[in-house]
């Protein structure tokens, strides 16, 4: 029989059975929210766009920090074939 959240103690000092999995954090949604406001504000991606192409340092910093957000957390695969990943900046005279 599962105790319900009287039972568990919660504010004894004792953890209680906290979100169920799959339920997103409220302050995050919020925030993610905010921002995503904002950035539509300053001109979303046109204006993203417009400012990695204004300096090539904007550009370094956009495939380097801003866009590797978007990829996966973990990539899998064959053990006994792992996956070989090489990154290069490429000049412009490439």
């Amino acid at each position: 029989m599962e105790p319900d959240k009287e039972t568990l103690g919660i504010g004894k000092g004792t953890p209680g059975p906290g979100r169920p999995k799959g339920v997103p954090n409220k302050a995050t949604r919020a925030a993610k929210d905010a921002i995503a406001e904002a950035a539509e504000g300053l001109g979303g991606a046109e204006r993203l766009r417009a400012w990695a192409k204004e300096e090539p340092a904007n550009e370094r910093i956009f495939w380097g920090t801003i866009y590797p957000k978007l990829l996966p957390l973990t990539v899998g695969g064959d053990p006994n074939a792992p996956h070989k990943f090489v990154f290069e900046w490429l000049s412009k005279e490439s």
